[in-house]
């Protein structure tokens, strides 16, 4: 049982930790000030691939336009991303689940 608490104070102390790093205060929704952060670059780059092989699709990525980070344990990334099909370029909003410390990303939505 105290093998327990002691996982759930680890995670809660990383989760603290984790939103320390970038800013935020848990539960609280902030802007991504630099849309072009390579770290933000990244999860939208996974967003894209995700999404393709899930619906069997080719977008490719050409930047990210905007986004919001919400810390809770882990971060939800809210990306509005520019992508281009093979007939245009529109804009498509993703959400990502990243939990670092155990090496956790998942695309939530992608519409």
């Amino acid at each position: 049982m105290a093998t327990k608490s002691h996982v759930v104070i680890f995670e809660l102390v990383l989760s603290i930790l984790a939103t320390a790093t970038i800013g935020g205060i848990v539960g609280g929704s902030q802007p991504i000030e630099n849309p072009n952060d390579p770290a933000v670059v990244e999860i939208a780059k996974f967003a894209v691939a995700e999404h393709n092989k899930k619906a069997k699709a080719a977008l490719e990525f050409v930047k990210v336009v905007k986004g919001e980070i919400l810390a809770v344990v882990g971060t939800h990334y809210k990306l509005v991303i520019s992508a281009k099909d093979t007939n245009a370029t529109r804009n498509y909003e993703a959400v990502v689940y990243e939990r670092p410390w155990d090496k956790v990303l998942k695309l939530i939505s992608f519409k």
